[in-house]
């Protein structure tokens, strides 16, 4: 432990921060990740608590995101955006402000594919010079169910130890540099780290993490959007130390590349290697995408958490989170693992 900072102090010398003993009628939630994957599940918390803040990811370093970061030096807005769009009521206002930060510019030029959302971040940092400031801003504008933050204030690199990365060396380990890399490696990735190793934590999403009721890691992709949040020293700190429960949500399929081949309790064991102090709660999987329930089992108990298993993929087949299912999944988690009685 970093202890670091004095709220992790405070806690572990016994006060009761967790927000839950001090309100009644809702959960607070915390959901950590990056991408689509951070998005399905804002999608579907929106629907049943009022309560959420987002901590995102900042090591994108592909598309807009990344010719900004590279441009500029700010933190990449991308995942942000996404999250921040998640976020945005079913109402007409919304919707509309949900497509037009998803807008991206088609031209010969240099605002091809720069999403508007993106830009509209990277201005108000400018602006305000405060990248919290600036995404709540950005939040009340669209009318946005809860709060986005950046897990670190600085731009991050991933890098992952990756075999076979050249299929002409399979046996071969070296390292992969870059987040957009290491999502498409045809190798298999070992293990990740950032640069630099020991990024400052946001504060505010410490403080989110340690008055939560509920911490929620995942659905994304592994290695690039999950993890990274594990390598942040006080970060990591803050939810070992936690009083709230952590409940971790299973992808629909392994990721081409980064996690292909991955059985479900493979990504708990690869994500217990990278933070080996931290305990879960409950694992989250939807009951078509386990053939192995059993080995499930065992890897989530040597996490300390329980499996709930249930029907959370869209109806189409296609591999990807409904909201309204995934909703109903962690509205039962939190009555079923949380406080005696309904939340609301």
């Amino acid at each position: 432990m970093t202890g670091r900072n004095p709220r992790l102090r405070r806690l572990r010398g016994g006060d009761t921060l967790r927000a839950g003993r001090r309100r009644g009628t809702q959960p607070k939630v915390v959901a950590l990740g990056g991408g689509m994957g951070l998005s399905a599940s804002l999608a579907a918390l929106r629907r049943i608590t009022g309560d959420l803040t987002a901590v995102v990811t900042v090591a994108d370093d592909g598309g807009s995101s990344g010719r900004l970061r590279k441009e500029l030096g700010v933190l990449p807005p991308g995942d942000l955006r996404k999250a921040l769009a998640a976020l945005c009521g079913d109402d007409e206002w919304g919707q509309t402000w949900s497509r037009v930060i998803q807008h991206r510019f088609q031209s010969q030029g240099e605002l091809h594919e720069h999403a508007v959302g993106n830009l509209l971040i990277v201005a108000l940092w400018e602006q305000l010079g405060d990248h919290v400031q600036a995404l709540d801003l950005v939040g009340r504008l669209l009318g946005a169910h809860g709060r986005v933050l950046p897990m670190s204030a600085v731009p991050l690199e991933l890098q992952a130890l990756v075999r076979g990365h050249d299929p002409a060396r399979p046996d071969e380990v070296g390292t992969v540099r870059g987040q957009a890399t290491v999502a498409l490696t045809p190798g298999e990735v070992q293990s990740v780290h950032l640069v630099p190793n020991d990024p400052p934590a946001v504060p505010d999403a410490v403080d989110a993490v340690l008055d939560a009721d509920w911490v929620v890691l995942g659905p994304g992709s592994w290695f690039s959007s999950v993890i990274p949040h594990l390598l942040v020293p006080e970060l990591l700190d803050a939810l070992v130390e936690t009083r709230a429960r952590r409940v971790l949500s299973l992808n629909l399929a392994p990721q081409p590349g980064e996690t292909e081949g991955f059985s479900p309790q493979r990504h708990l064991e690869v994500l217990g290697r990278h933070a080996p102090k931290l305990a879960l709660d409950v694992v989250l999987a939807d009951e078509a995408a386990v053939p192995d329930r059993e080995s499930l089992a065992d890897a989530a108990k040597r996490l300390g958490a329980a499996v709930e298993l249930a029907p959370v993929a869209r109806p189409d087949g296609a591999p990807k989170h409904d909201p309204e299912l995934l909703a109903a999944a962690y509205d039962r988690i939190f009555r079923m693992h949380g406080r005696i009685g309904p939340w609301r």
